[in-house]
């Protein structure tokens, strides 16, 4: 296949992220730029550059508030939400309300207060992932498949597409995290005859739960469920406020304050909770932890057990809304797959167990890079890839929320029931409620509850123009579309006059406009512009350091110095002495400053390596520095 239209694969996640690749007739789960396999969704801004994944997290102790992360559990929300505002407790960051109640978070960035919009964070994180993809491949990369947990609303899918397009990537599909994880395990298992698969994925910040039945290359979701809001995120909240109060109870002090000792313990608590997952009791040490105070403390299995019981067993009512959506006995399902970082709490595997009578739960594939490698076999499927394995995989999805319109007394009317799968297109005939009613106005929610206020509204639009006529007479036929990625639009007609209003459901009280996107951008751009700056500076800086340190190397040798006369091996070592004073004093020199003072200190020392080579019978080998092998007989 012609690389440049190759697609990619990307598991956007709260806590990190993974990128792989339908590459050489398999997938390849792509490691980043530190050989690691996944990256951390991190993103940090200093007086100097952004850091973008695992240099970024390295840094978070000592930058606390400038240092992004959990960005997924922001996107496509509303600043007034109260998960957002309880969320907001436990981060070293600032968010801040702007117009439309949008959430923004506001960092210093080189001595200048920035805000950044959840999506232009998302974005900085997938364009790092971009950046990992063509690296390894080798040629620009721009159609991907996201994946989204699945009980994302429309705003949040809508969202997440957003963050793609300011990354420079063209969204071909979002597809549902637990599916993506169905279509990783189910590849090698096209020819095993039906199979009833329970995917229960629990990762840093989200947990989605998806029933699949797998029949020879037909993938097809039967129900989805899960919480957009849970996750190994709210597991370490709990461990940081059970030590938050320890502390204060045996020294008298409160460190919630200050936000760098909150960074260490958290840090010391996600460390300790993974100790858990394969020790009974877990150490946390602390030197220095506030004011000076060491904190020194353990915690067992047990009482960790003990602080989050609630959230544990709030894992099991998706399990148990999925089954009954799906109208299936537990005893029907063949496999239960765990997906995602936090399923390896022995506790939830207890709990899910022996919600299932005891049955052993499928661990065969890699929790952490499961999602991405089912969006990687999405995307080549997609992009037309011809592969055996390929040809029969038919993905049949659902949409996760009911979808319908209020009608008289704010009563939700439902067109589209959750569960059904997609892409789907449904229509139900309204009226008028008022006489000669010239106009009506569409308002289109999600949700499960009877009354329009305890659901989500997504969008709202009138139909106007209607002729004038008593209530009840005129016909609106109201259609109800969802596309593959579940992408919502509407259609209102008058039935009479085949005047037609159609949107696609844009959630634009929540969304970022087309200006927005355009402004994040032209910033991101700009960003990207001083990232790549920066990155040739250091490369520049890197290639001087190492011709002088070379330079200085070679004039120490014993072997040199015996061919060298005293002046010109003082003129070698003054040179580099005057090169490092210069680079020490110059920190804030230009790439090009930096290249200039490269051909001066050449100018200098090449001569005199020269002779050597000459003598030796040999031919300089460039700017690098001579070595002692290069100048020896």
């Amino acid at each position: 296949m012609n690389g440049s239209s190759r697609g990619i694969g990307i598991d956007l996640g709260t806590t990190n992220s993974c990128v792989a690749v339908w590459h050489n007739g398999r997938v390849e789960i792509i490691p980043n730029d530190q050989g690691n396999r996944t990256t951390p969704s991190y993103v940090a801004f200093t007086d100097a550059e952004r850091l973008i994944g695992d240099a970024a997290k390295n840094q978070v102790a000592m930058n606390p508030e400038n240092t992004i992360f959990d960005s997924k559990r922001l996107i496509g929300r509303k600043f007034s939400e109260s998960v957002v505002q309880e969320d907001m407790k436990h981060w070293p960051f600032k968010v801040v309300s702007k117009p439309g109640d949008k959430p923004y978070i506001r960092v210093n960035y080189k001595g200048q207060e920035h805000d950044f919009a959840p999506e232009e964070v998302s974005s900085m994180v997938l364009l790092k992932m971009k950046d990992t993809a063509e690296a390894f491949l080798g040629h620009p990369v721009t159609d991907a498949v996201i994946t989204v947990p699945a009980y994302f609303n429309d705003s949040q899918r809508l969202a997440t597409k957003d963050a793609g397009t300011l990354a420079g990537l063209n969204v071909i599909r979002t597809i549902n995290e637990p599916t993506a994880a169905a279509l990783a395990y189910g590849l090698d298992k096209i020819n095993e005859g039906e199979q009833n698969v329970l995917i229960f994925d629990l990762g840093g910040g989200t947990f989605d739960v998806t029933l699949l039945t797998l029949d020879e290359g037909v993938f097809e979701v039967r129900a989805t469920g899960g919480n957009t809001h849970l996750g190994g995120e709210d597991f370490d909240n709990r461990l940081v406020n059970h030590l938050m109060r320890e502390f204060k109870t045996k020294h008298k002090m409160d460190p919630s304050t200050n936000s760098k000792a909150i960074r260490r313990l958290r840090t010391a608590c996600e460390k300790a909770k993974r100790t858990l997952s394969v020790s009974p009791i877990a150490s946390i040490e602390i030197d220095a932890f506030f004011q000076g105070i060491d904190f020194y403390t353990q915690i067992t299995r047990a009482r960790f057990e003990e602080l989050c019981s609630d959230l544990f067993k709030q894992c099991l009512e998706p399990v148990e809304q999925v089954i009954r959506d799906a109208k299936m006995d537990k005893s029907k399902i063949n496999e239960v797959i765990l997906v995602g970082g936090s399923t390896r709490i022995p506790k939830v595997q207890q709990l899910l167990s022996e919600f299932f009578g005891g049955k052993d739960l499928n661990r065969s594939i890699n929790p952490d890079e499961a999602v991405a490698y089912g969006a990687a076999v999405q995307a080549a499927i997609l992009k037309a890839e011809k592969h055996e394995k390929l040809d029969p995989i038919i993905l049949v999805d659902v949409n996760s929320l009911s979808l319908g319109v209020e009608t008289a007394g704010g009563c939700m009317t439902t067109i589209i029931p959750k569960q059904t799968s997609i892409p789907v297109a449904k229509s139900e005939i309204f009226t008028t409620h008022s006489d000669y009613q010239r106009s009506v106005t569409i308002k289109v929610y999600e949700g499960e509850r009877p009354l329009t206020r305890d659901n989500h509204l997504l969008g709202t639009f009138e139909l106007t123009d209607l002729p004038a006529a008593p209530r009840g007479v005129p016909q609106i036929k109201v259609t109800f579309d969802v596309d593959t990625s579940g992408v919502v639009t509407v259609t209102a007609e008058d039935v009479a006059t085949k005047n037609v209003k159609k949107i696609t459901v844009n959630n634009d009280r929540n969304r970022l406009s087309a200006a927005e996107i355009e402004a994040m951008l032209a910033k991101a751009a700009t960003m990207k512009e001083e990232d790549d700056k920066l990155r040739k500076k250091i490369e520049a800086k890197n290639k001087l350091e190492s011709f002088v340190y070379g330079a200085k190397s070679s004039a120490n040798d014993e072997q040199v110095k015996n061919k060298l006369s005293e002046k010109e091996r003082q003129c070698v070592l003054d040179a580099v002495e005057d090169c490092l004073q210069w680079m020490e004093a110059r920190a804030d020199a230009t790439e090009q400053e930096i290249e200039d003072k490269q051909k001066q200190i050449e100018a200098i020392i090449n001569p005199v390596f020269t002779k050597l080579y000459q003598q030796a019978g040999q031919a300089p080998s460039g700017s690098q520095g001579p070595t002692v092998e290069e100048v020896d007989d």
